[in-house]
């Protein structure tokens, strides 16, 4: 079956594409969104990801097991193009004057709040991995891809998916220990603020008073 799809795919039958979309478009969307924690660039993800798999449809093998793998990785060079993209709007903004914002109070954004604190607080962490390892650590984790289907999707050796996996488990394991001993250092010092402004908030108020009566 798997085989027949790749054949009509190759040959350009839209309705062949369109069964490829069906079946894997959830995992790309998803893929995108732990890699990117935007659900908009997410949406934008998945069309750039499957307009560019029907502009290489000529590519797929003619035998193989699932086009995941193949989706999967040109999503993750979509993911790579849409950063570098980000990165110079940045830079154009950063060189224009300030505006004043406004905020955005979409209706359909609330219900997303939670889903959204969570992503980007695993987002934090993953940015401070290198680029490569997060591909791979996405693609094997998250996604569940084997050593040898990520390294289809990314045209690596399996040896090299192999040891960019280690090493990115490894660094977040270091990461995460850090992170959460910054968090519980931030944490006891506001509460010894907190505690020093009500403490010592009251004392003066109490002592001008009695001065003011004497």
């Amino acid at each position: 079956m798997e085989n027949s799809i790749r054949a009509r795919v190759r040959a350009g039958d839209a309705v062949a594409f369109g069964q490829i979309f069906e079946d894997h478009a959830g995992a790309v969307h998803r893929h995108a969104l732990r890699m990117t924690a935007e659900w908009a660039v997410a949406e934008d993800v998945v069309s750039l990801t499957f307009l560019e798999a029907w502009r290489l449809r000529a590519r797929v093998e003619p035998e193989g097991e699932s086009l995941r793998p193949w989706l999967l990785g040109i999503a993750t060079n979509v993911i790579r193009n849409t950063r570098r993209a980000a990165r110079r709007h940045q830079k154009v903004l950063a060189g224009l004057p300030p505006h004043e914002a406004v905020p955005d109070f979409a209706a359909e954004l609330a219900g997303r709040l939670a889903d959204a604190e969570q992503l980007a607080a695993a987002k934090a962490a993953l940015e401070r991995l290198r680029p490569a390892d997060r591909e791979v650590f996405a693609l094997c984790v998250w996604e569940g891809l084997d050593h040898a289907a990520v390294a289809e999707a990314l045209g690596k050796p399996v040896g090299t998916i192999r040891s960019r996996l280690s090493r990115a488990r490894s660094r977040l394991r270091e990461l995460t220990a850090k992170e959460l001993a910054a968090k519980r250092s931030v944490a006891q010092v506001q509460r010894g603020v907190a505690v020093g402004q009500v403490t010592g908030g009251r004392v003066p108020a109490a002592r001008s008073t009695k001065e003011t009566i004497r």
